[in-house]
Parts: structure tokens; C-alpha cells; sequence
């Protein structure tokens, strides 16, 4: 998420750090929290930058912890983003299911199959070849050395189980954006399902990054970096954007 966290810099104050449960982060996913260990690390990350409330920028896994963090901490949260985020209302599926029933040994199926599903968007983000080839290298190396963790990201979709995230929704009193691709293109979550927060959340509005899919914070950063900073006006102190990690 690199690019996306320079060019949103570029424009105002960007906080972010490791997920629960990731390395390096504040925090470790506490069984006995459950899926609101969540709630606790964005207050850390408010606590620790001196802030009292901020804009928050969820990105896929990241807009669920946006939209339980506005749902329940309304008054530290100026302003909500959520980017190609699944609905409210998602289930795993069968595909799912079995990479949550062994996580370290699907891993491998994991990583072999992405580039089957995010290939025909950056294909289209990047006609000429030779742009492709850069982002692509480019785009591995960043996973390479930031590789993502099986267990965690199980144990994440497993808390998910308990949290009525559609009663959320309608807690939120907050300004909403809700950004996708273009429809088809996101083959790992569907616009139309991050679509389903527009009448879910009240009053939320919706921003669509043209020529791109589950992977346009970068690969179209600054067209990111203004679609979210025009929305929470950036300029305007104390909306400070937060970009929580897929």
C-alpha cells in the first residue's frame, strides 16, 4: 500500500500502521476482544499521534474495522472512506472456507492464484507493456518483502463471525465515501458488493476509480490520494485521513 500512503501524504497527514496480529504491530488480536481488538489499536494510533477524532480510510479488510470503530467510537471519527470493502452482509465461501480451515497449507494456493485474479486490472491500469512490467515488478517486490500472514488473516475472517456489521451501518452518523473500481475488474471483491454500503450506511456517497479493481490505490495512487483528500478536505484541520491496511 505504499503508493497510496505517499500520494495521500502529499496532501495531508497520513497515520498508519500494522494490523493486529501482523509483525511490528501495536498490537496482538486478543481472543477475549475478539473482533474489537480492533477498536482499541486505532485508539492507540489516535492516542499516540495526540489526535481527538480523524477521518478514517479502510481499505478491503480495513473498511470492517472503519465501519465498527465509526459505529462505536462516533465522536473520534470526523469522516469515514471505504475502499473495496465487502458488504456488510458477507459470508466466506466454500473457496474461503477451506483456506480458513488450514490456513499455512492453502497459503501457497493462496499466492498462486492472485496473480490470476488482479492481472486483467492491471492490465487495463497499464496499457503499455512496458508500464505494466515496471508496476509489476515493482508491485512484487513491495509483497515480497511485506509478505502477508495466513494465520492472522484467518483468525481475522473468523472474528468476523460475530460482529453484525449491518447494524453497524446503521449507527454511522459520520460523512461516508464508499470508493470501488470499475465493475468487473475487481475480481477479489465485486463492485457491487462494496455497493451494497450505499443504502446501508445513511447518507453515504460513492467515487468510482475508472480502470482499476481491488488494486487502484496502486496503481492509480494519486487518483486515490485526490478522490479521498477532496472528500475529507484534507486542507481543512482537524480532518486527518487514517489509512488502515488490507
Amino acid at each position: 500500500m505504499a503508493p497510496a500512503v505517499d500520494s495521500l501524504s502529499a496532501r495531508c497527514r497520513v497515520i498508519t500502521g500494522s494490523l493486529p496480529g501482523d509483525r511490528g504491530s501495536l498490537q496482538e488480536l486478543d481472543r477475549h476482544q475478539g473482533f474489537d481488538t480492533h477498536l482499541k489499536w486505532v485508539d492507540d494510533l489516535l492516542d499516540r499521534a495526540g489526535l481527538e477524532h480523524a477521518a478514517l480510510c479502510g481499505v478491503s479488510f480495513g473498511g470492517l474495522v472503519a465501519v465498527r470503530y465509526a459505529a462505536h467510537r462516533p465522536r473520534r471519527t470526523r469522516a469515514v472512506v471505504l475502499v473495496s470493502t465487502p458488504s456488510p452482509t458477507w459470508k466466506p465461501n466454500c473457496r474461503i472456507e477451506r483456506y480458513l480451515r488450514s490456513p499455512r497449507l492453502m497459503s501457497p494456493v493462496f499466492a498462486l492464484s492472485s496473480p490470476l485474479r488482479l492481472y486483467p486490472e492491471i492490465a487495463r491500469a497499464f496499457p503499455n507493456p512496458v508500464s505494466r512490467g515496471v508496476f509489476t515488478v515493482e508491485h512484487l517486490y513491495r509483497v515480497t518483502r511485506h509478505p502477508f500472514a495466513p494465520t492472522a488473516m484467518a483468525q481475522r475472517v473468523r472474528l468476523m463471525k460475530d460482529i453484525d456489521f449491518a447494524d453497524d451501518c446503521r449507527r454511522i452518523t459520520a460523512p461516508t465515501l464508499i470508493v470501488t473500481g470499475t465493475p468487473g475488474l475487481d475480481r477479489v471483491v465485486t463492485v457491487e458488493n462494496t455497493r451494497e454500503y450505499l443504502s446501508a450506511i445513511p447518507g453515504a456517497r460513492s467515487a468510482e476509480i475508472a480502470n482499476t479493481g481491488h488494486m487502484g490505490l496502486v496503481t492509480k495512487p494519486k487518483r486515490f490520494a485526490d478522490t479521498v483528500s477532496d472528500f475529507v478536505g484534507a486542507d481543512l484541520s482537524p480532518k486527518v485521513p487514517i489509512q488502515v491496511p488490507a
